[in-house]
């Protein structure tokens, strides 16, 4: 269950907004905190009041972006049957590009949180040893950087497919 839906007009909502936007659309390194603050209309000092930080900040987004993610996945895995695996990573690649989500999902997790898309793939694939999971989360993560990259959503998904799983 989450902690805290955002409320988009408190200053802490509209954050978290900025936020999904920015990291979404560039890499955590090229986001600035004054950038953040201002697309927020906020002070810097509400950063650091709601989040401790900017990697705070992007902790609280990237886990709320992922769980958006890992909930579409499990949908489109549970109706595909043996196309299960492939379905979630159509559909979790179709979200993620569709909704400007790509520097945010390229790259594990940061710090020591647990990579979501890694579990429930090796949920999916049971009883498979766990590098398989890790490798379609790493070829998928690929499509969507290659499309952060200038690759064209048509073509990244075209090699997400000729994965064979």
């Amino acid at each position: 269950m989450r902690e805290w839906i955002p409320i988009s007009t408190s200053p802490k909502g509209r954050l978290a907004l900025a936020a999904v936007k920015e990291f979404g659309a560039r890499p955590f390194g090229d986001v600035t905190v004054g950038e953040l603050a201002a697309a927020a209309d906020v002070t810097t000092g509400a950063i650091y009041h709601h989040f401790g930080s900017k990697l705070g900040l992007y902790a609280f987004v990237r886990r709320d972006v992922e769980r958006r993610l890992i909930d579409r996945m499990e949908g489109a895995a549970e109706f595909a049957g043996q196309h299960a695996v492939r379905a979630a990573l159509q559909v979790g690649f179709d979200f993620a590009t569709g909704q400007g989500f790509l520097h945010l999902l390229v790259q594990p997790p940061l710090g020591a949180e647990d990579d979501l898309l890694v579990e429930m793939l090796h949920r999916l694939l049971a009883p498979r040893k766990e590098p398989v999971g890790q490798v379609l989360a790493a070829g998928w993560r690929a499509a969507l950087l290659a499309v952060a990259g200038g690759v064209s959503v048509n073509d990244a998904r075209d090699a997400l497919s000729a994965l064979n799983y």
